[in-house]
């Protein structure tokens, strides 16, 4: 029954996907689907985005092992998403027609600061679709008996066949469903789990004291704060994000939903970090990155299961799909388009994004495969974003005056400080190169900002 619940679930999402593409006709309409949606769907698609794999599978792994520092860390998240929606969304008007992050560094910048948006978006995408294909493959694993390999395949060729028909119309659609699955069944497995633990008090004398602690056994102060700022700056502003404040053409709808959703994933955050605890209090000696899988395995009936499998695979897939827009987005208009000379014509352009959602499948697998964490895929794959167009594109979207010399002296010098110290210093103290990099990149782009008092453009 379970099995068969799954299916019907997988098989109405790719019909729902295709069903919902409908009609697209140019690259516009595939990225941002005529700017035509309410508030509420905006923060359904919003929030089904962001809470993928590494949010969900992930936290309870790293809860399991560390306890749960880890939730109070993914609060950068919240407390991101809570800013954006203060400062960042309502200044989206000021870019009417764009449709990517490529379009907002052009108007600053110029074209090139655009091809390297373009190419950093793809690398940040394809990073983080890794983790989420590295997640349905554990999924498809535990609960199908299909090899993670072949699991992680599957679950990649489904939401390249909708998200690639259907574009962003597919996405929105198929995410609206994947949240209201999702925010039933994540919850319910929390609470059936407690039950099946013995209870609340069971729970917190089977794990490690330690674990119940702000900072853990295994976290100090500084490594806390690091990857705190990790999750508060690592997704900021990144591609698909960006792509769900175009959604509108009301910046006040779009801020109204960022806010929600910044609100709604503190809770969420806290209920897959718990079911990591309740996880270790059932069976200690678990793969830490099979805790959130072994307890829907363990302690669900038969029918709920299923169900609860199918939010699972919500997470994932819901994540999964608004990255790959993205990507496909980004490499054709931002990398392709502006390189090709002549004009391309929206049935070429079309055709091309559709296309290029199979190179970016491909380099999600290599993701997948080659990093096994799902929350370190995330991480690693920040390195290829906020060291290099975080800064520039906060200043610029803030109303700054900006220039094309400060982006490339910012942009060289966060990337460069990401390779010193993540490859030739190996992280000293644990640190990751992600905060060293945007500090750099804001350092020098300050710098050059205070000498250079020619050639800038501000958004009055």
């Amino acid at each position: 029954m379970d099995i068969a619940i799954i299916i019907v679930y997988l098989l109405g999402i790719l019909i729902l996907g295709l069903w919902a593409g409908r009609g697209i006709k140019n690259i516009t309409h595939f990225s941002v689907a005529g700017r035509s949606f309410g508030k509420w769907i905006i923060f359904a698609t919003l929030s089904a985005s962001f809470i993928g794999g590494g949010f969900s599978i992930g936290n309870a792994e790293k809860v399991f092992i560390f306890g749960i520092v880890n939730i109070f860390a993914l609060w950068g998240f919240s407390l991101k998403e809570i800013l954006v929606s203060y400062f960042i969304a309502p200044r989206m008007g000021n870019y009417p027609n764009a449709i990517s992050v490529g379009d907002i560094m052009e108007f600053h910048y110029g074209k090139l600061a655009k091809i390297v948006t373009g190419v950093m978006s793809v690398l940040v995408c394809g990073g983080i679709l890794g983790a989420q294909v590295g997640a349905i493959g554990y999924i498809f694993n535990l609960f199908l008996g299909i090899p993670h390999l072949y699991g992680i395949l599957i679950g990649c060729g489904i939401v390249i066949l909708y998200s690639t028909i259907g574009g962003m119309r597919a996405v929105v659609f198929t995410d609206i469903v994947q949240f209201i699955v999702l925010v039933v069944g994540i919850p319910l497995t929390l609470i059936i789990g407690i039950h099946y633990a013995g209870g609340w008090g069971a729970v917190q004398s089977a794990v490690p004291a330690g674990h119940l602690t702000f900072l853990g056994t295994q976290k100090t102060l500084l490594q806390f704060i690091v990857l705190f700022l990790s999750f508060l700056l690592g997704e900021t502003l990144v591609p698909p994000y960006v792509q769900r404040l175009f959604l509108s053409e009301k910046p006040s709808h779009t801020a109204k939903a960022t806010l929600w959703s910044g609100l709604f994933s503190i809770p969420f955050f806290a209920i897959t970090g718990f079911i990591g605890l309740v996880a270790l209090a059932i069976k200690p000696d678990l793969d830490p990155n099979l805790s959130m899988p072994f307890l829907i395995n363990t302690v669900l009936p038969v029918g709920i299961k299923g169900f609860v499998i199918a939010s699972i695979i919500s997470i994932v897939m819901s994540s999964a799909d608004s990255f790959l827009n993205a990507a496909s987005v980004a490499f054709t208009h931002d990398i392709l388009i502006p390189i090709k000379k002549g004009i391309m014509t929206e049935k070429q352009a079309l055709i091309s994004v559709r296309l290029i959602t199979i190179f970016v499948g491909i380099l999600a697998v290599v993701f997948a495969i080659k990093i096994k964490s799902i929350l370190d895929i995330l991480l690693y794959s920040y390195n290829f974003w906020s060291p290099i167009i975080l800064v520039p594109l906060v200043t610029a979207i803030l109303g700054m005056k900006t220039n094309r010399k400060q982006f490339i002296i910012g942009g060289l010098s966060g990337i460069s400080s990401v390779f010193i110290w993540n490859i030739l210093l190996q992280n000293p103290a644990g640190i990751d190169g992600l905060i060293i990099g945007i500090a750099s990149n804001f350092i020098a782009f300050m710098t050059v900002y205070q000498l250079d008092k020619k050639n800038r453009v501000v958004i009055q």
